[in-house]
């Protein structure tokens, strides 16, 4: 272990904190020369500081529910882009909090609040450019030994090589490599990546790095997650876990239920204006329909006909279903747009509010699709413990053309640690990928998607 890595947390929390001390500042200012000096009865100290003592919990809450304080984790770019989003939400509610405390029409102006917002998007990216170096030369990349099956190497190279701030690898060796030879390997490195190993062999892997003291990442199988979601059960003297394998239960769905009605409601008012442009936008460009809909699938294998803005010309599947590729000829000039900002998903509330989908779940596959990537991996049809949704797991965490078994992982991994509350973060979150290009990145052309 790195001498610095055992400080990490307490670094970046440090860092995290500086920020918010530093934001908090500015919201007092703002708070003191503007709003409460204009209120018909100003604070005293203990109102004033009531007041900034809820602005900071908003900080801390949103900002670390979009990742804000993953420092040497998190590229430059993300961590500003998550900490700007997590001041924007703590400023909206913040200024919500002070039309409450005023108490009159008409409201106080929003303007210092948006204003906060600009000051608050300097200080996230001067505070991520000073810490960027320092971090950089504490906490060097990892040395990493690579254990993976050869049909996954080149892959996993790639991704990796994405994040050179991270990792180095040091070697990369096949399944088929000697466990001695493995853990004489694993001394003179940082940490081990298993891939696609057998059972038998990775248990002792994790459990020779267990006894060393020695990172190891694992590609986890599916029975791995299935059992995240296991209940301890105490009835005996000897430990088991019990696995319902029923997705969701009854309070659970009613409660999912009622939150997809009342956001999806919402959601539609909000987005009307939207729809509307965006309707007249594609019908201006080539004439055809604005909307049109597709079979798609969801729970227990049901079909519905989800709605969806067209992005393709109108005869764009006359040669049978395709998927979209990285440079697909047949998205219009419109459709490109409305893809990268994701309008051409809002009609999908209307599925929500019918009862076809939900806010959050598996993505809703085509028939002809899930019986393809059936073939390939049976266990694909576990998707379909719960309804399809407008945003899930591996919509935020995967791209569009993440493969089908690692987005049934994700899924799963959603499926089986299901709680409102990740219901609500992964709904945040969602507005954070409409800013990140990679995840709408369609097949490479000629890429086997299965």
């Amino acid at each position: 272990m790195d001498k610095y890595d055992q400080f990490k947390r307490l670094l970046r929390l440090g860092i995290a904190g500086l920020e918010i001390l530093i934001e908090t500042a500015f919201f007092a200012y703002v708070w003191y020369a503007i709003y409460n000096e204009r209120r018909w009865a100003a604070f005293e100290n203990k109102g004033n500081l009531m007041m900034i003592g809820f602005y900071v919990f908003y900080l801390i809450i949103f900002i670390y529910m979009y990742g804000g304080t993953k420092y040497a984790y998190y590229t430059k770019g993300q961590l500003i882009l998550s900490q700007t989003l997590g001041s924007v939400f703590a400023n909206t509610v913040m200024y919500i909090q002070i039309i409450m405390v005023f108490g009159r029409f008409p409201f106080p102006t929003a303007w210092p609040m948006v204003a906060l917002c600009g000051v608050d998007l300097v200080v996230a990216a001067l505070v991520n450019q000073l810490s960027d170096g320092m971090l950089r030369r504490l906490f060097p990349p990892k040395r990493l030994l690579l254990v993976c099956d050869a049909q996954y190497q080149a892959d996993l190279v790639q991704k990796l090589s994405v994040r050179k701030d991270l990792y180095e690898i040091t070697r990369c060796v096949p399944t088929s490599e000697p466990l001695a030879s493995l853990q004489r390997e694993i001394q003179s490195c940082d940490a081990m990546m298993l891939y696609g190993l057998d059972e038998q062999k990775r248990n002792i892997l994790i459990k020779f790095c267990y006894e060393q003291s020695i990172r190891v990442y694992i590609a986890p199988e599916i029975s791995d997650i299935l059992l995240r979601g296991a209940d301890r059960v105490h009835s005996f003297d000897t430990p088991f876990l019990l696995l319902r394998n029923a997705g969701l239960s009854f309070e659970q769905r009613i409660a999912k239920r009622a939150m997809d009605i009342v956001i999806s409601a919402i959601l539609l008012v909000i987005a009307s204006p939207f729809m509307l442009l965006t309707a007249i936008a594609i019908k201006a460009e080539d004439g055809g329909p604005a909307l049109y809909k597709q079979e798609r699938v969801t729970i227990g294998g049901k079909k519905f006909y989800i709605y969806k803005f067209r992005s393709m010309v109108v005869d764009a599947e006359k040669y049978g279903a395709q998927f979209s590729t990285k440079h697909d000829s047949r998205i219009t000039k419109v459709g490109h747009f409305i893809r990268a900002v994701r309008l051409d998903e809002l009609p999908q509330l209307f599925n929500i509010l019918k009862g076809d989908m939900s806010i959050v779940g598996p993505r809703p596959e085509r028939q002809q699709y899930i019986e393809e990537f059936c073939r390939e991996t049976p266990e694909f049809i576990y998707r379909l413990k719960v309804k399809a949704g407008l945003t899930g797991y591996a919509q935020i965490y995967g791209k569009y053309n993440t493969t089908p078994l690692d987005k049934l992982k994700l899924d799963l991994m959603y499926i089986e640690s299901y709680s409102i509350l990740l219901d609500i973060r992964l709904i945040f979150l969602t507005l954070k990928i409409m800013f990140t290009k990679e995840s709408t990145e369609g097949v490479e052309d000629g890429q086997n998607h299965a």
